[in-house]
């Protein structure tokens, strides 16, 4: 009976030690459980440490490349690409630029619309955790095969009556050799209504009495093998000049405004008068006016009919 007691016993003692070191297992097993979560890394959304570059020849037709620059961050992280065209340098996250469409990928390839621009690339990396954006620097102008305006042209000189006008072209891109034509053009005081000035083609213009009260400028023709591409001045508003000659001396008709000059048959002359031979020969002396009565000088005037006296005076009819 003793021996039966003490096994039960012992059997009793051994399950509650089998019990204990399972609970201290278990609680090995949690207390390491515990210590790894809370010793885990915080999740972090991603962070530029390396802005992207643009790569390639800043040439309509070409391909330019962008790398993603560098990153850290929880991964996954995930990249979508951005181009933008900037006029200048622009903001240095392109906010002042205007984003190109259908252009999403780590390449683009250069459309004409993109002449005289620069092409920045913009990548924004993003993880469940966040995102952000990172923006290149600006490439180089964009050049056309045809030529393309990069400067206006402008006019340097004195915009005064008998001084002489000098046409500058502007700074241009494209295919070399480039070649350029000058139209001068005459507009009303605020620069609008523009029509070209006659035998005005080169880089320079001496400014003329009928410009007074005007403004110049000056349209340039830039030409390659692709093609042309015409640009046009600002205006320069010509002072001086346009004062009435006296009273008792002449016009010039080359000093005559079109549009405020009226000429006007003062007086015509036969000589001889009568006239009495249809075969003799005829002068006739014309007198033009304009501006008050006053002679003008170099006008034409063209007769038709057959000249026939009338009381004494001989007429055309």
């Amino acid at each position: 009976m003793r021996t039966t007691r003490t096994a039960r016993i012992q059997r009793v003692y051994m399950a509650i030690i089998g019990v204990a070191a399972a609970c201290a297992v278990a609680a090995g097993f949690f207390a390491a459980w515990a210590t790894q979560t809370s010793s885990a890394a915080p999740t972090v959304a991603p962070s530029n440490t390396g802005e992207p570059a643009v790569t390639g020849t800043t040439r309509v037709g070409q391909v330019l490349r962008t790398t993603r620059g560098t990153w850290t961050g929880t991964d996954p992280i995930v990249y979508a690409f951005r181009w933008f065209r900037c006029n200048g340098q622009g903001a240095p996250d392109a906010s002042d630029c205007q984003r190109i469409s259908n252009a999403a990928d780590n390449t683009y390839v250069l459309r004409q619309a993109d002449a005289g621009f620069r092409i920045r690339s913009q990548v924004v990396a993003s993880n469940p955790d966040g995102s952000a954006r990172a923006t290149s620097n600006p490439t180089n102008v964009v050049i056309s095969s045809r030529p393309t305006n990069l400067t206006d042209p402008t006019i340097s000189g004195a915009a005064s009556v008998g001084s002489t006008l000098h046409a500058n072209h502007g700074d241009w891109a494209g295919e070399q050799p480039i070649t350029f034509a000058y139209v001068w053009l005459r507009c009303n005081a605020s620069g609008g209504d523009c029509g070209e000035i006659p035998g005005a083609d080169d880089t320079d213009y001496q400014v003329r009495d009928a410009d007074a009260g005007h403004s110049i400028r000056v349209r340039v023709t830039a030409r390659n093998d692709r093609g042309t591409t015409s640009e046009v001045s600002g205006a320069r508003v010509v002072t001086g000049g346009g004062t009435p000659p006296p009273s008792s001396g002449g016009i010039d008709v080359g000093n005559l405004q079109a549009a405020g000059d009226r000429l006007v048959v003062a007086q015509v002359q036969f000589s001889p008068n009568p006239v009495t031979s249809s075969t003799a020969t005829i002068t006739v002396r014309v007198k033009v006016t304009a501006r008050g009565n006053r002679p003008v000088s170099g006008a034409r005037v063209f007769m038709r009919g057959t000249p026939r006296v009338v009381q004494g005076q001989t007429q055309v009819t």
